[in-house]
């Protein structure tokens, strides 16, 4: 990526006052003031723990050539750029846009929002795109694609900042890549975080709407509304699920031209599937699809992954203009995501699921599945994130009691709230279960999945939920590497299983 000077930089952004040279160079962008270098521009952000602004001079001692504020820092020096704007993050977005050359404008771009099957709907469709024979990136919450691999996605944030989304969508052009598909979370779409606000974005994709992040939204209203804003900006296609109640929100909020609708229950949609027959491995279904039916296998388990696939398949089509028969033909070749309906593979009589559901939404999408394959009894493990949405917490305590027969209730990410606040208000929607005898507390991850194999017997299932593909545990110390997956293998192992 070549320098830029200030001054191409800042005709999109609503600049209150700028001090200092206006043709500094520019060499890259930060917001934090550890990964600074010479010729960076520094964004002081304003978060919830700590203040940039406060690092303005340790920026300046680092090699900063360019600080965007929007409080004035004590001393001004003579051959530094001050950009005063309103909101500095918000102006990140459009600069980290301008920095990288605009590159969302060389790509077609469809995003995916919705509270479940986000990750599982990006990979899909971006499956979908490569299995085409298609040159086609992602982003998600589990991992991304610029180059030629996947790569394992470094951070805890579905949507990442401004500078890095902007820098990866770069990267799909330089590496030739002719589509994108990112992950839209409501956090990113949101205006007080703006990191997709300059995003030019093609289509756009719902999935659902459940209980989740209104410690930051505030009101589910002003949630469906950050995830709206995805319709909002999409400029050729919307992509919604018609089962969901919220439909009619993204679809009142959508500009662009085309509008599609899936289901699983309405006949009238663009694409209807009907006629599931699910086993471990995956699910038979018919799909309608512009009035022609066409017999269907999906080799990924679970009936909330045929929704992730009409979804999948319409964006897909839209997108890129590839024919049915070509992207019917992809449709027994995808993978599920890591993390996603993990089954552990070894020599334990009973089985053993990994997935990531972590909201009341997902929980009773995924509970009748592993409710019906469990061959005897359903021994559960999950907790839930600490400094987050409270209310979901008895919700899931009261799904997960009337599914399972044994509950276990353990560590998320705690954060810097206190594990056993955080049990309490689960173990609050727990009615049916007793302590001791099928109902445990056991905040360490670790003891409660041991505790979790320890009590299964043959024809048992344990699922373990809410952490999936993630890396890490965090707790008020900071983050502690985790692999729920290895961590079953290697307890399972210990116990003489292979």
């Amino acid at each position: 990526m070549k320098n830029k000077r200030l001054s191409e930089l800042l005709s999109g952004i609503n600049v209150l006052k700028l001090t200092g040279p206006e043709d500094t160079p520019v060499t890259s962008l930060a917001y934090d003031s550890r990964e600074v270098k010479e010729g960076t521009m520094f964004f002081a952000l304003k978060g919830i723990h700590t203040d940039g602004h406060n690092y303005i001079e340790k920026a300046i001692a680092s090699g900063a050539s360019a600080i965007v504020h929007s409080d004035d820092p004590d001393v001004f020096h003579n051959n530094i750029a001050y950009i005063k704007v309103e909101d500095s993050r918000r102006a990140m977005s459009p600069l980290s846009s301008a920095f990288y050359g605009h590159p969302s404008r060389e790509l077609k771009v469809v995003g995916v929002t919705g509270t479940d099957g986000k990750s599982s709907t990006v990979s899909m469709i971006h499956q979908l795109l490569e299995l085409s024979g298609r040159q086609a990136g992602f982003y998600s919450t589990v991992n991304y694609k610029s180059g030629e691999s996947i790569a394992k996605a470094a951070i805890r944030q579905s949507s990442p900042e401004a500078p890095t989304l902007h820098r990866l969508l770069r990267e799909m052009v330089d590496n030739g890549k002719e589509f994108a598909v990112i992950e839209s979370t409501s956090h990113g779409l949101s205006y007080r975080t703006s990191r997709l606000a300059d995003v030019d974005f093609n289509g756009a994709v719902f999935t659902n709407v459940t209980h989740e992040h209104l410690e930051f939204h505030g009101s589910l209203e002003q949630y469906r509304s950050d995830k709206a804003n995805l319709f909002r900006m999409a400029k050729d296609f919307a992509v919604m699920n018609r089962d969901d109640e919220n439909c009619a929100v993204f679809d009142k909020a959508a500009r662009a031209p085309v509008k599609l609708f899936y289901s699983t229950k309405d006949d009238s949609a663009d694409l209807y599937a009907t006629d599931a027959l699910p086993d471990s491995r995956g699910t038979d279904f018919t799909l309608v699809w512009g009035g022609e039916s066409h017999s269907v296998r999906l080799n990924v388990p679970g009936l909330i992954n045929i929704e992730n696939t009409l979804a999948s398949l319409a964006a897909a089509e839209q997108i890129s203009g590839i024919d049915r028969e070509t992207l019917l033909k992809a449709v027994p070749l995808l993978k599920s995501v890591k993390g996603r309906m993990a089954r552990i593979e070894g020599s334990q009589p009973f089985d053993v699921y990994v997935d990531y559901a972590h909201t009341p939404g997902s929980y009773e999408k995924v509970f009748p599945l592993f409710r019906q394959a469990a061959g005897k009894r359903l021994i559960t493990l999950f907790g839930s994130g600490g400094e987050r949405d409270t209310e979901k917490r008895p919700v899931q305590g009261r799904i997960a009691d009337s599914f399972s027969d044994i509950i276990i209730i353990t560590d998320e990410d705690p954060r810097l709230e206190d594990p056993m606040t955080i049990i309490g208000h689960i173990r609050s929607g727990i009615k049916n279960k007793r302590e001791g005898e099928n109902l445990f507390l056991i905040p360490d991850r670790r003891e409660a999945i041991r505790k979790a194999l320890e009590l299964a017997g043959e024809g048992d299932m344990v699922i373990t939920l809410g952490k999936g593909h993630e890396g890490s545990i965090e707790y008020a110390d900071g983050h502690h590497p985790w692999d729920e997956i290895t961590v079953v293998e290697e307890l399972l192992k210990e116990m003489g299983y292979r």
